[in-house]
């Protein structure tokens, strides 16, 4: 059970774009909901002993429910497909308290760029900034108008002038020209971004190459276990060696290199644990790093010589590690 849970029922069950679902829920009692600001998740009891973390996607204005949208990945771990297929209008689900992880901050004015499912984080900011009255456009980079989630909310008078839709197709090559966005920046400019790990990527090399402020740039990444899309490969088991003590120990399927080390007395600082941030970077002296983080450019992922731990894998059976 979640600690501080809330039981809510589940009103509507709303068809978003193709494979995408967006789910109404409301107070068993009635009365108003906990708050929560733009940027919110809550974790969901989904059907079948799944625990999964969907964004909140409405105005942060609205008391009386939540809204969540699902994307069913039917290459996933099974929690997208119990909630599209065993979740049905009045069934009640448990659920956290709202968390931020993503806060919007104040800025002169924002550039949100979502990919995908991506966009319900965004979308709770975009209904803020709106309020607001604020300097604010969304750039929604999709596969096509029919995978596009909320296209009849985000072309409506309301979001008028404000969001840019890229359908590419498949090929991110037709997409969203990310350099030729990020190559200028006005003064005060926040950027958000959430998306497929590709998009993160080309977001945070062209805000790196156009010295966009690190402070002024914004990730979420869904876990680990929610963005298969970061590796085309199963995980298999292989094994790490510590440098300075010579010990070897296995990584089995379902556990990071992080969860190993750290169960067996080694700290390694880290903090977001999802891949975005950078802080448990490892040098790698030996092996070929699975990388599946969107903080490595290119350049550093072809080297070879280091890996976020947090998320990363091997593709070869073994990896030193300068620990």
């Amino acid at each position: 059970m979640v600690h501080d849970s809330l039981r809510l029922r589940v009103t509507r069950i709303t068809p978003e774009a193709e494979g995408i679902r967006s789910y109404e829920l409301v107070p068993m009692e009635g009365g108003a909901l906990p708050p929560f600001e733009a940027g919110s998740h809550v974790d969901v009891h989904v059907p079948g002993g799944f625990l999964r973390q969907y964004s909140l996607c409405n105005d942060p204005e609205e008391r009386h429910r939540y809204v969540i949208a699902v994307q069913c990945d039917p290459k996933g771990r099974g929690g997208s497909q119990a909630m599209h297929e065993r979740v049905r209008v009045g069934d009640v689900l448990t659920t956290s308290l709202p968390r931020c992880d993503f806060p919007l901050l104040y800025a002169r004015s924002h550039v949100l760029v979502a990919g995908g499912i991506g966009i319900t984080p965004l979308l709770s900011m975009a209904h803020a900034l709106r309020r607001q009255g604020a300097r604010w456009h969304l750039h929604y980079c999709t596969r096509s108008p029919e995978r596009t989630a909320f296209r009849e909310l985000l072309t409506s008078p309301a979001f008028a002038g404000h969001v840019t839709f890229h359908h590419d197709g498949g090929d991110p090559a037709r997409g969203l020209d990310v350099r030729a966005l990020l190559s200028t920046r006005s003064g005060g400019t926040r950027l958000y971004c959430c998306g497929p790990a590709g998009l993160m990527r080309a977001v945070r090399e062209a805000s790196l190459q156009h010295t966009w402020p690190r402070e002024k740039v914004h990730f979420e990444a869904f876990s680990a276990e929610a963005s298969g899309a970061i590796s085309d490969r199963a995980d298999t088991e292989f094994q790490v060696v510590i440098r300075s003590t010579g010990a070897c120990y296995p990584v089995p399927p379902g556990k990071t290199v992080l969860n190993v080390l750290r169960q067996n007395g080694l700290r390694v600082p880290s903090d977001c644990e999802a891949g975005t941030c950078g802080t448990c970077l490892t040098r790698v002296l030996d092996g070929d790093p699975d990388h599946r983080d969107t903080f490595l450019p290119e350049a550093r992922r072809a080297a070879r010589c280091d890996m976020l731990v947090c998320v990363s894998r091997a593709r070869s059976r073994k990896l030193v590690l300068d620990l």
